[in-house]
């Protein structure tokens, strides 16, 4: 089973690498739920419990390491409105439209963090927290893949549509756009200055994790968030580009083994039954997010 999810891992993160627009996080899913029937008849539960905690949570210390302190002050306080003011409305409507749709609560608050953070990472540094199915986290995360590639064909045509300078549509890509690299397709294909305020703004959203993380894990037995002050404190620590990058790679590879672990922990029966709700749901979290960070813009 360990060599398993190693060579999953690997075969995802080599896969995200010629792909990165679906991304390791997505081939890792899909991998593990290949083998998913095979692994039920092994008794390998104690590494993927293994994988899904304690290499998932090291994985979000590591992913610290792309930001910069400083560089998050640069953002400046106006984009903060729009980075919150987009997370409240995802959150919200998350609850809201996914009880009026029926989706149970992990599986509609999975796809609403996900919408409003960043993607995989978020769904990954949340599952412990709310202790999600399998199930759950493999439907959540093919709903953000689907909604990725979505903003990475629209978004460039609709920002010059609007007439959008190449730091609003960095904004606004920082902010309604999920995973980083969708963030950078969609970005770089506006201008280079769009792409890096859209990365900056991307990586300061992913500081929201950690009150997310804090809340969704008062009302469980989560483990203490140990992982999260060690993601502060590397990102605080000035950490030199070729290294920052490694540990990225590093962190690419942990997030590929423990959803590789959850692929194989999912019940593909139940993702048949939860149906095209949770794709609905995404949907209306996707618009809503996108329509918010472009008022925000233009009237605060």
């Amino acid at each position: 089973m360990p060599f398993l999810l190693l060579a999953l891992g690997l075969a995802a993160v080599a896969a995200g690498a010629l792909m990165p627009v679906v991304g390791a996080p997505i081939f890792a899913v899909v991998g593990g739920v290949v083998f998913s029937r095979w692994a039920k008849k092994r008794n390998g539960g104690e590494w993927l419990d293994l994988a899904k905690g304690p290499v998932l949570r090291l994985s979000i210390v590591l992913l610290g390491a792309q930001l910069s302190l400083g560089e998050v002050a640069k953002v400046g306080a106006g984009s903060l409105p729009v980075m919150l003011g987009t997370l409240a409305v995802c959150l919200g409507l998350a609850w809201l439209a996914g009880r009026w749709l029926g989706i149970p609560r992990d599986l509609r608050t999975l796809v609403g963090v996900g919408t409003g953070i960043c993607g995989a990472s978020a769904i990954a540094a949340v599952t412990p927290a709310l202790k999600a199915k399998s199930s759950d986290v493999a439907y959540a995360i093919s709903t953000i893949f689907f909604f990725n590639i979505a903003a990475v064909l629209v978004f460039p045509w609709l920002g010059h549509a609007l007439g959008l300078g190449q730091q609003e549509f960095g904004l606004f890509a920082g902010t309604a756009v999920n995973d980083t690299s969708a963030v950078v397709a969609a970005s770089a294909s506006y201008g280079p200055i769009a792409a890096q305020h859209a990365v900056v703004v991307k990586l300061v959203r992913t500081l929201m994790i950690i009150p997310v993380v804090m809340v969704l894990g008062r009302g469980n037995k989560a483990p203490k968030p140990w992982f999260l002050l060690a993601f502060v404190f590397v990102a605080a620590v000035p950490v030199p580009k070729e290294i920052a990058a490694s540990l990225h790679q590093l962190a690419m590879l942990c997030i590929a083994v423990a959803l590789a672990a959850v692929g194989l922990s999912t019940d593909v029966a139940a993702l048949r039954r939860a149906g095209a709700r949770p794709l609905l749901l995404g949907l209306i979290l996707w618009v809503a997010v996108s329509a918010t960070s472009l008022l925000l813009q233009t009237y605060v």
